[in-house]
């Protein structure tokens, strides 16, 4: 755990926030500045940066967090509709907390391009 991370702060339960899954390597919680009817974050519980910085060994947790999504797409109820899952990977992307989260957004109708 990064002591100056957000987001592993929310994971260690030491910030509040709206869980609505977790188990022993992810946490999911509600956006608090939602892009979408429904947009969860997913966070890793071991602090990695970025993609960029995603190791070998960290692959199965990665494909995780993207099984897990499509379950909580599935849960929340937006799945056959459609949903959008984003990494942002440094500031021009839009990252702006430096801890891996994948973005799980649905409810809504996306075009494309984004952004």
């Amino acid at each position: 755990m990064a002591s100056d991370c957000l987001f592993c702060r929310i994971a260690a339960r030491e910030l509040p926030a709206r869980i609505v899954f977790e188990n022993e390597r992810i946490v999911a919680f509600e956006d608090i500045h939602p892009q979408a009817p429904a947009h969860v974050q997913l966070i890793p519980r071991k602090h990695i940066a970025s993609t960029l910085t995603v190791a070998a060994e960290d692959q199965s947790l990665v494909g995780e967090l993207v099984r897990t999504a499509a379950e909580l797409a599935r849960q929340i109820g937006f799945a056959d509709d459609g949903f959008r899952l984003v990494f942002n990977t440094n500031a021009a992307a839009g990252q702006t907390v430096f801890h891996l989260h994948l973005h799980l957004l649905g409810g809504r109708m996306f075009r494309w391009p984004p952004g």
